[in-house]
């Protein structure tokens, strides 16, 4: 499912505008954006999940065109979401 189908998805089940819901939705995405920006920023929503970052240090890789080469990746962070209790009940119920 794409942006595009969940806004179609919501709208029909709220029954507001697809403009709307579109709006809604970007806002919902920015909020959690500005949140995740911030140091140790974190986004809980009971019951499905937690949106978060996490540290990636930095490491030397390969270069996947010429795999003899080293690469440097400098350190990082990386948003990461862990699955809530409810949510993960309802993916495995629904077989």
């Amino acid at each position: 499912m794409n942006k595009a189908e969940i806004v179609t998805a919501v709208a029909e089940r709220t029954g507001f505008s697809k403009k709307d819901t579109e709006t809604t939705i970007n806002e919902f995405i920015k909020a959690i954006e500005k949140e995740l920006c911030k140091d140790n920023g974190k986004v809980q929503l009971i019951g499905f999940g937690t949106f978060e970052t996490r540290a990636r240090k930095s490491r030397m890789g390969r270069n996947p065109k010429k795999p003899t080469e080293e690469v440097f990746i400098p350190a990082s962070k990386a948003p990461v979401f862990k699955a809530g209790k409810a949510l993960k009940d309802a993916v495995n119920a629904a077989k």
